[in-house]
Formats: C-alpha cells, structure tokens, sequence
C-alpha cells in the first residue's frame, strides 16, 4: 500500500515544527519513522539526485525511545537501497557535521529540550539542514509500504537486525574542530565545570575543554532523561549553578540542551547568560560583519553597533540559514546566525591566527561555549565582563507547558481584526496596563508588542510542542521577568 507522507502526518500528529518533525514517543511509531524517513530518501533522490547505495549516517541523543527509532530509520534506509552509517549518541551539529564532510544525508534522532514522552528526527540534506521548500517537498512524497512489514499497532515485525557500519570519528572530527581552531593551550588553568545531565554532548564537551588546558569538573550526570531548556531555564537549574560557583569557584559552568546543539553558559558567579546575548558577544569574537537572528531575540544585537548588518527572521534554523544566504549574496564576508536558545551558526569560514574554522550551518552549542571562555581568557577578565560592554537590554522568556494547540489557535486568532490585520485596541486593552500604549506590532512570528515605554511583549504558540511561548524586553532583568510572568498569567485567562 502507498501513503502520503502529507496524510500520514494528519493521521499520526507527528507533524514538522521548526526543528524537524516531533510528536509524542506514542505517536511516533516505527511505522511513522520509516514512513518520514523513506519520504526524505525520495525527496533527496528527487531533487538531489541521491545516488543509490549511498551512505545515510544516523545518530541519536539519550531518550529511552531514541534507540527503536534509530532502528526503523536505518532498516527504512536500507529498504530504499541505502546504506546506513549508525554514528553512536553524539550531539546533532556532530552526525551534521559528518554529513556534510562526507556528502551524505544525515539523520539525527531527538527532541531537544522538549520532556522524554517525546522525541523528534532532523534531516540534514548532504549540503545542510532541509529549509521550509524541502519539508514541503517530503510532505509530498508517497511511499509505498510493503505487504506485512509492520504490525497493527505500527511496529517493525521483524526487528532491524542488519550491520550497521559504525563511525565513531564523526564525534571525533567534531572536538578536532574546535581542538585544532583554539590551539591546545587555549583555556589553560581555566576553571569548567561541566553541568552534564542527559546532554549526549556532555562526554565531548568536557573533552574538548580539557584539551584545550581547563580544569574540568562534571556536575550532575543523569542516567534519567532531563528536559533542559536554554529559554526557559528551571529554578532548580539557577540554584544549583550558584551553589556550584559557590563551592567550586569556577570560571564559568557549561551545558547543553538534550541533543547538544543549544549552549548553556554561567558565569563566574553561576549567573546563567540569555542565549541570545551569548549570541550576540561569539559573534563579535569570531569576527562577523552580519547577522541573522529571530525576532525574538534580544535589541542589543542593533543597539551594540557591532555589525553592518543584521537581519531579523522567523523563529527556527531554517529562516536563519535563509537569511545567511541573502546576507552573502548582498556582499556579507563574515556571515553567522544565531537564535534566542543560543544554537550558533556558522555560515562563513572564519581565521584566527592562522588557523581556519570551517562552516557549520546548523545550531551549535559547542562554538558558543568555547567562544566566550577564549574570549574572556584572552582579555584576561571575568566572564561576566563580557556581558556589560553590551547595552543593558534584558530578555526573559518561559511557556505554559502541556498547553493544546486548539488553544493557542484561539488565543492568536482573538486578537485578529478579521482582514488579516492585528486588532490593536484589544491587545491594548488587554496588555495596555501591562506594558502601556504600544508604539508597532510585529507579525513575523507570533504577536510582537513594542510599547512606547520600550518594553517588548511577544506572544508565540510553540512549533515544536504543545507549548505557549512568551518572550519580553526590558531595561532591567527585575522588569523583564516581571513583564514575563504577568504576560503568561494574562495568557491563562484568555484560554479559559
């Protein structure tokens, strides 16, 4: 039987978001990871010309469910005539990395931060991430399903039992990339600790600032999936780094989220940095002359002065590489992205003392991390030194976790006039005492609220789960997680 990878998505709720598709591990059956998976293959051949035989790499991050997804994957490879090249548990830009070095497709098995009753799959073309065209053209696809190959309830029958050809080296390029690019004294004497958690890059991380000369301590290593998100930090995650910095007297504290492509970093005094403020300051050390980043991101970034371009996107990696794109076209030399989780992106190669770090078009948190600590090592100061040459904007953000997407629809759709245009005086009356008259309202994600005052508001139902995003600014941190609390409080007696 043949299925539409279009009604296969309606049918099962696993759905592409802005990092690939993602649904429920219930959702997710290995018939619905074979079906994505031989969709993409087709794509690929389609319009890529994806010869047969080809080697299709495949990695995962640390869920309970990653392992039979990985599995459906690669027996879905081979049954499109592939080959699949099984890269271990390794962070995403790492099996990404592979892909383009190799010139193969590259898939990575994950959910990111999002909780472990979920779980999602990236697709990376051999040239890079799929953009918004590519996912239309797997939506595409219809696939033809052999007779009995899968059980009622959507699982293989026969277990995948093929070799798979391991490649340990991709992880191994991955911290060669940064090992040879910052030179093995980089970070002598520094002190790191390491907060490991269920990150898959956790192992690698510590690696490579070890080689690179720091002190390296690892901090609260899980054996239990924990969903760590870099917008929307967990109180207990902001004690423990004070207690950490406290007792240890670290230079900085380092993490990812689950799949290791979003950074998280705290400074000497355990204070965790907004992503897009790390994004903000790796940019300027690695020398860029235009940015792209979300719309949610911090002003700064403008205000700062630093770079001659900056272009503001929609909220996903996709809408970054796109803009990368157009910024080189317009004469950019020095091209990187990054998004308000702090996930870098490297579109430009970039040289420093005569070593060469080459492109990297995917999230990374790894770039990041060692960025700010080189930086800061370098100039001989504090970490949290590199933070106060920016202009005193202050992002907050959280989200009504396990919020339905019927509500949100609702929630966006209240506030629409009814001819594709915003209603301003509802958002007034509704956010007015909030944030007072609103100067621009902003629709390239979401509801973004620039008021008079200068405080932002920006309302987003989640692309990637059930979630409802709020994102503020503010001249202070007090006023922009204060904005943010109410703003989502507000928000819960809407959906009522």
């Amino acid at each position: 039987m043949k299925i539409g990878v279009q009604e296969l998505m309606a049918q099962s709720g696993v759905a592409f978001g802005t990092s690939g598709a993602r649904g429920l591990v219930s959702q997710m059956s290995d018939r619905v990871c074979w079906v994505y998976t031989r969709g993409f293959l087709q794509y690929l051949t389609a319009s890529e010309n994806l010869p047969p035989g080809s080697d299709v790499a495949i990695a995962g991050d640390l869920r309970p469910s990653t392992p039979r997804i990985m599995a459906a994957i690669a027996d879905a490879v081979v049954q499109a005539g592939h080959r699949p090249v099984l890269c271990g548990y390794i962070p995403s830009p790492a099996v990404a990395l592979h892909g383009l070095r190799a010139g193969v497709p590259a898939i990575m098995v994950t959910g990111s931060h999002i909780p472990a009753d979920r779980n999602g799959i990236k697709f990376n073309k051999p040239t890079g991430e799929i953009l918004k065209d590519d996912e239309a053209g797997i939506r595409a696809q219809w696939v033809e399903i052999p007779a009995a190959h899968f059980t009622d309830d959507g699982a293989l029958r026969a277990p995948f039992a093929a070799a798979l050809d391991s490649h340990p080296e991709a992880v191994r390029h991955y911290a060669a990339r940064y090992v040879d690019f910052f030179g093995r004294d980089a970070l002598r004497g520094r002190r790191i600790g390491v907060y490991a958690h269920s990150a898959v890059g956790r192992d690698v991380v510590a690696e490579v600032f070890a080689a690179l000369g720091a002190e390296v301590t690892q901090l609260a290593r899980s054996e239990a999936f924990v969903p760590v998100d870099t917008e929307a930090i967990r109180d207990e995650d902001v004690a423990l780094a004070r207690e950490w910095s406290r007792e240890f007297g670290f230079d900085a504290i380092v993490s990812t989220d689950g799949d290791s492509d979003r950074p998280l970093i705290a400074d000497e005094t355990g204070a965790w940095l907004r992503g897009d403020i790390a994004g903000i300051l790796c940019a300027r050390f690695l020398g860029a002359d235009a940015i792209a980043t979300p719309v949610s991101c911090n002003t700064a970034v403008e205000l700062c002065g630093w770079f001659s371009q900056v272009r503001r996107t929609r909220i996903g990696s996709p809408w970054v590489i796109a803009a990368m794109a157009d910024a080189e076209t317009s004469g950019a030399t020095q091209v990187m992205g990054y998004e308000a989780n702090g996930g870098f992106l490297l579109h430009s190669p970039v040289w420093r003392q005569g070593r060469m770090l080459a492109p990297l078009p995917t999230r990374d948190a790894l770039i990041v991390l060692l960025a700010l600590n080189v930086a800061a090592q370098e100039q001989d100061v504090p970490l949290s030194a590199l933070r106060s040459a920016l202009p005193q904007r202050v992002t907050a953000s959280d989200r009504l976790a396990d919020f339905a997407t019927e509500k949100s629809r609702a929630i966006m759709a209240h506030f629409d006039s009814g001819d594709a245009n915003i209603d301003v005086q509802r958002l007034e009356a509704t956010f007015g005492a909030l944030a007072g008259p609103l100067a621009t309202v902003d629709r390239t994600d979401g509801l973004r609220m620039v008021a008079v005052s200068g405080d932002i508001l920006h309302l987003r139902p989640s692309g990637n789960a059930p979630e409802f995003r709020c994102y503020t600014e503010a001249d202070s941190a007090e006023r922009a997680a204060h904005l943010n609390r109410a703003c989502l409080a507000i928000v819960k007696t809407l959906s009522v």
